[in-house]
């Protein structure tokens, strides 16, 4: 019986109802946030494809968070909204799930390493999106465009007229590594989508479309804004990429990404009489300005949503018209994809045990050995045991918080 279960496995994984081509978009996203936090890259250029791998800078991140927002579709009815009598046990599953990948992102954290974990915000949207689950994929794309033209230019505002503020919450929600309005964008984008019967090919060559268009549009608008010198703003957490070509993130208390977009000799006031100089020094209208045009990876700009938002999408299309034609070369990836939350925990977990509490890798020997390690036992893992062990911990969490108590 054991015998059988790779020629099974074979055979029908990635079959519907599961959708093949998004599991390889998220192992593509587990690779490339793996070479964002360990990889050496060089600054990015068309004409030279030997810089192409710095494209895994934010936009792995930011193809992880469109897929998650696939996912909550998927699970909650997929092209047909949710009936209301459903509606409270998917609320209590959607939170189970985001407590429990919350959990993981904290004890990834406490690992104490240079990586910016991205499982506390990821577990925060499970709960973040209950109010939407009934919303149209009309009603979801609205939101999304409001809150990628809006929103990062109402942030910079309000930092501006509070004149920098920071604080545990707001540090983790409004202006972290990951702003609300980046990933609550692209999450409920990626819901759109799955509501869009993102399994038949007329969706995906529409999306590869409109991805190209969107990336078009921002990458275009960094460009214009780099080019009347308001664009290339870098984030302030991106001090340790910028030397060693990695993505690992080492954020200090009191700084926010907001700041990037306010002039950096602005003196925090000492009353109501000095208020009005120091608000003039933040330059609110220019903070505004510059977080549209702010394209750079973790900007959190409206350039950087539009552009990386685009090419995340048309990846996630690629992959989907791909995997009909190359299923069989493309399982390793649907299987690495299948459990993305004990991958990606993995890379954590072995960046710390190879380089020690607080350590830094920048070694692409190491990232090609992370790949090449993943994909292999996530491979066996998915053709031997099945759903990857913490897929297996956060569907509990979901059956617990969700189950009818016993009277």
């Amino acid at each position: 019986m054991t015998a059988l279960r790779p020629v099974r496995w074979f055979r029908d994984f990635g079959r519907p109802p599961r959708i093949l081509g998004l599991d390889v978009a998220r192992g593509l996203a587990i690779l490339g946030m793996a070479g964002a936090h360990v990889g050496v890259t060089e600054a990015f250029e068309w004409g030279d494809p030997t810089t192409w791998t710095d494209l895994v800078h934010g936009r792995s991140s930011i193809l992880f968070a469109l897929l998650a927002g696939v996912s909550i579709a998927l699970m909650t009815g997929r092209d047909v909204l949710p009936e209301r009598e459903r509606l409270p046990g998917i609320r209590l599953n959607l939170v189970g799930r985001g407590a429990v990948i919350f959990v993981i992102g904290l004890a990834l954290e406490l690992l104490n390493t240079p990586i910016a974990v991205i499982l506390t915000l990821y577990g925060l949207l499970y709960v973040a999106v209950i109010p939407v689950l009934r919303w149209r994929p009309r009603q979801l794309l609205l939101g999304a465009a409001v809150l990628a033209l809006a929103g990062p230019a109402l942030l910079a505002l309000l930092s501006a007229v509070a004149l920098q503020p920071f604080g545990a919450g707001i540090g983790f929600v409004l202006y972290g590594t990951y702003p609300i309005t980046v990933w609550l964008a692209l999450v409920l984008g990626g819901m759109a989508l799955g509501r869009l019967r993102v399994q038949e090919l007329r969706t995906a060559v529409v999306a590869l479309v409109v991805g190209v268009f969107l990336a078009a549009i921002g990458y275009g608008l960094g460009a214009l804004g780099a080019g009347a010198g308001l664009g290339g703003t870098e984030s302030i957490v991106s001090s340790t990429s910028a030397s060693s070509g990695s993505e690992s993130i080492e954020i200090l208390p009191g700084e926010s990404l907001s700041s990037s977009f306010i002039p950096d000799d602005v003196m925090p006031p000492s009353g109501w009489e000095s208020y009005p100089e120091a608000l003039a020094a933040t330059d609110p209208l220019g903070s505004m300005v510059r977080a549209v045009f702010a394209v750079d990876p973790h900007s959190g700009g409206t350039a950087e949503i539009l552009g990386s938002g685009g090419f995340a999408l048309a990846v996630i299309a690629l992959c989907l018209l791909l995997s009909r034609p190359l299923r069989w070369p493309l399982l390793p990836l649907g299987a690495l994809g299948s459990m993305p939350l004990t991958a990606y925990s993995v890379h954590v977990v072995s960046v710390v045990l190879v380089a020690g509490p607080g350590g830094f890798i920048a070694d692409n020997a190491f990232w090609a050995l992370t790949a090449v390690g993943l994909l292999l036992v996530t491979t066996l893992w998915a053709m031997f045991v099945g759903r990857g062990p913490l897929e297996r911990l956060v569907g509990k969490g979901a059956a617990a918080m969700a189950a009818v108590p016993r009277r």
